[in-house]
């Protein structure tokens, strides 16, 4: 073809090039027949009946080029697509060496302003995972604090580059060398036993070398890279000081070899062979970070499972392939456990060298890639312990066109890779269990939505405004808007208790606020319970956990987290949650976001002119904290960084304070523990809870009764008001004037002084716990007082204001003096 179209260039356009491109006119613009005959007719009245201008031979003169233009470029591009294939498809396994300094010249040009943020951020991330699960005999944790790669890029291919084939698959080979001596990687230790304290770990210098392997798949939309063996790995660290550094900046020994044994076994499971990781290459890159999603896992079936061939060395052991005989295992009983992080679920058990489970799980994504785990057990009858037989593994990874890509080692070590187009699209995996020489698993996938940073998320391939569950936003911490969390129901949960009976509760922790349903009665409960939560930014996870209920302490039954960022107002998520670390159990959840009237930050559901009115009735069934079976029971309210306490009730379980307390309103959260008073020994905790006042209309009191949280029993009853001061109006702060305030709180003081000096005396060591209690509760009146000043002094100021400001507006003289200066 090169060498015709050198010719055609030569000499000109011949009789069969003008045949030729006919046709491909006639193929391209089916409607050309139609067209001609108009044109023609159009030039004829031009010709012989009257002139319209020269118009007609311009068009068809322009359209002609512009045809014979894409004409040429479909040429070209059939030529170079048949070089590919011929240098790609049709040579022989191995292809000649050759050169790439083009490409290290590449590399060197996109480094700092491209390809370093971008891998220094992905990671960084993979990092941070890494050492929150890994120790070492010096270091209990380490904290990533500061990653980046520096401005050398590795050198790629430096002695050429090879293709090869394996199968139908083609494997460009090439050397990777990275030698950097200015990278800055950043770690702050804390140190174990006898150290102690903590080391600010910097690693400036990095050497990997070794072989790299790219797999292009899926006709080239994405290329799967791995190590062909371990490489070689040398990293140099330095010891910082200063800042949060409390050692000398000495070095520690064994930090340097541990961090180079983490190094190469997070490379070992990540990226050396048959370990792939995966760069996609899409046509249309939308620009969305996913940050979750949500897949149904279907274990269909196995195929050719035998004892002989999961047990054992495959080194060891042959198999005549053309045999049947080997797979027939009819008495093996066996099931499937599928892990996605810390997110398991099992089938039930099946007999058979064959056996067929259709076992369908709801999972959770927390990130743009996952890591599907299938690992296969024996169940042996009568024994409690299941036997281990093997494991196959297929990996998930988001694509910036809104697809998705999965990929599993396949036969021989080969690559099984699949492309689901859009959200919903079903994706069926036959994929050969790793280390073995038999043995198959058969799975359907469906990646049923993905959610992203900026809230939004995509499902059956239709992109939706609402927000995700799992995504992130911009929003800040403190946002003035409300989270309404409705615990419906529960399904399939696990059971602890012999018996098989279950009573389930839910606790929910957002942020530092937690709180809890009631306990139900069965595996598959309902609670239909609301809670309300102040909205937080910068990611944080709404936390769960299902515990059992007993009586010699709870067990949990499952936990899972849910990132509430990214809500619209109006909008209610309806959405069943998966537990992690159990083999089943789902909860429901309803999630609104609400706005508060008249907020616009992150304490616009205060006022700075009113106050918060908290009154303490009573509570019941409280638990007993003293051996005698009963508790001495107050409050301790705390509200910002304000406490008060009510006065202790002794011997009772249902006490009764009605005691008021007041204070300024600034949107913080109001928490009431309850206490046991002891005289000497620490006081014990029987309980707290959170009052919910934002959303209350100014000047309207709401009079509930609230569980306790973090024991098994016990409420109490509030009465709470958002006061909105008028200042002529105002009563509910005190009525006696603020000077017979401040003397009666002076005179308690002087009688309090005298009463300690007599039981002092005595000996008195009852009397002397009671009159401590009492001197406490006169300490929170006399706070609750300069409150009750500052108040006044506020609202005094805020009026001054305003009749400064009328007469001002009502006083001619001085608006025109005004506007004059």
């Amino acid at each position: 073809m090169p060498a015709q179209m050198s010719r055609r260039k030569g000499r000109g356009l011949s009789v069969e090039d003008a045949v030729e491109f006919f046709n491909y006119v006639m193929e391209e613009k089916p409607f050309l027949p139609f067209l001609i005959p108009l044109v023609l007719f159009a030039w004829g009245i031009e010709r012989w009946v009257f002139s319209f201008s020269n118009w007609v031979p311009l068009a068809v003169a322009v359209w002609a080029t512009i045809q014979y233009g894409n004409y040429q470029h479909r040429i070209l591009v059939e030529d170079l697509n048949k070089k590919w294939k011929r240098v790609i498809l049709n040579t022989s396994p191995i292809t000649p060496l050759e050169h790439c300094e083009w490409l290290n010249r590449l590399l060197i040009e996109t480094w700092p302003n491209y390809m370093n943020p971008k891998i220094s951020i992905r990671f960084s991330s993979i990092v941070e995972k890494r050492l929150k699960h890994r120790k070492s005999r010096l270091i209990e944790r380490v904290e990533l604090q500061e990653f980046s790669l520096g401005s050398s890029p590795p050198s790629l291919g430096l002695h050429g580059t090879r293709w090869s084939t394996s199968g139908d698959q083609r494997i460009m080979r090439l050397g990777f060398d990275w030698d950097t001596n200015d990278m800055s990687i950043l770690l702050l230790a804390k140190l174990a036993k006898p150290f102690m304290g903590t080391a600010r770990i910097v690693i400036n210098s990095l050497h990997i070398k070794g072989d790299l392997l790219l797999m292009p798949v899926l006709n080239g939309k994405a290329i799967l890279y791995s190590f062909l063996s371990v490489p070689e790995v040398r990293i140099g660290v330095a010891f910082g000081s200063g800042g949060s550094q409390s050692l000398p900046a000495t070095e520690l020994p064994g930090v340097s070899s541990w961090l180079v044994k983490l190094f190469s076994d997070t490379l070992v499971k990540t990226m050396v062979e048959p370990r792939r990781r995966c760069h996609t290459m899409p046509a249309v890159n939308l620009r969305k970070k996913a940050v979750g999603g949500i897949i149904y896992v279907t274990v269909i079936s196995a195929s050719k499972l035998s004892r002989n061939g999961l047990r054992g060395s495959p080194s060891r052991r042959q198999f005549d392939k053309s045999s049947e005989e080997q797979f027939v295992d009819k008495d093996l009983q066996t099931f499937v456990e599928v892990e996605l992080e810390e997110l398991t679920r099992k089938t039930g058990a099946r007999m058979g060298s064959n056996p067929n489970w259709n076992s369908k799980f709801n999972m959770v994504l927390h990130e743009e890639t996952g890591n599907l785990r299938f690992h296969l057990y024996e169940c042996t009858p009568n024994n409690v312990k299941y036997d281990y037989l093997a494991s196959c593994e297929i990996k998930i990874k988001y694509v910036e066109d809104d697809s998705t890509i999965f990929w599993a080692i396949g036969p021989d070590s080969g690559v099984i890779a699949k492309h689901a187009e859009f959200c919903g699209k079903e994706v069926e995996l036959v994929v050969p269990f790793e280390g073995l020489n038999s043995g198959e698993l058969t799975v359907k996938l469906v990646l049923k939505e993905w959610q992203f940073s900026d809230g939004s998320h995509v499902d059956n391939s239709l992109v939706s405004s609402r927000r995700s569950l799992f995504g992130s936003s911009n929003f800040l911490p403190r946002t003035g808007r409300k989270v309404n969390i409705t615990v419906l129901e529960g399904k399939d949960l696990v059971s602890k208790d012999r018996s098989g009976k279950c009573d389930p509760y839910v606790k929910l922790q957002y942020g530092k606020i937690l709180q809890r349903t009631s306990a139900a009665h069965a595996l598959s409960p309902v609670w239909n319970q609301k809670f309300e939560f102040d909205e937080i930014g910068d990611g944080e996870y709404l936390m769960i956990k299902c515990y059992n209920e007993d009586t010699f302490g709870d067990d949990s039954i499952g936990s899972a987290r849910v990132n509430l960022e990214g809500l619209v107002e109006g909008s209610i998520r309806d959405v069943w949650i998966p537990l992690e670390k159990v083999n089943s159990g789902e909860l429901r959840l309803q999630i609104e976001a609400v706005r508060v009237e008249g907020s616009e930050g992150s304490r616009a559901a205060g006022s700075n002119n009113g106050w918060i009115e908290l009154v303490l009735i009573e509570a019941k069934d409280l638990i007993a904290a003293d051996l005698r079976g009963t508790s001495d029971p107050y409050v301790r309210v705390q509200y910002g960084n304000l406490k008060k306490r009510t006065k202790v009730m002794f011997k009772t379980l249902n006490p009764h304070w009605n005691q008021t307390l007041e204070f300024p309103d600034d949107g913080s959260p109001l928490l009431l523990h309850v206490k046991d008073h002891n005289a000497l020994l620490p006081t014990s905790s029987i309980g707290d809870c959170v009052v919910e006042y934002q959303r209350l209309p100014p000047n309207q009191m709401s009079d509930k009764w609230i569980p306790l949280q973090g024991v098994k029993r016990g409420e109490i009853h509030i009465q709470v008001t958002r006061r909105v001061p008028e200042l002529e109006k105002r009563s509910s702060l005190d009525s006696e004037p603020s000077i017979n305030k401040a003397h009666k709180i002076s005179s308690e003081m002087k009688q309090m002084m005298m009463k300690f000096q007599c039981l002092i005396e005595d000996g008195n060591l009852e009397g002397l716990s009671t009159a401590m209690s009492e001197l406490e509760a006169l300490e929170d009146t006399q706070e609750e007082y300069m409150v009750q000043l500052e108040t006044e002094q506020t609202l005094l100021l805020n009026k001054i204001k305003e009749l400064g400001q009328e007469i001002f507006n009502s006083s001619p003289s001085l608006s025109r003096r005004s506007s004059g200066i």
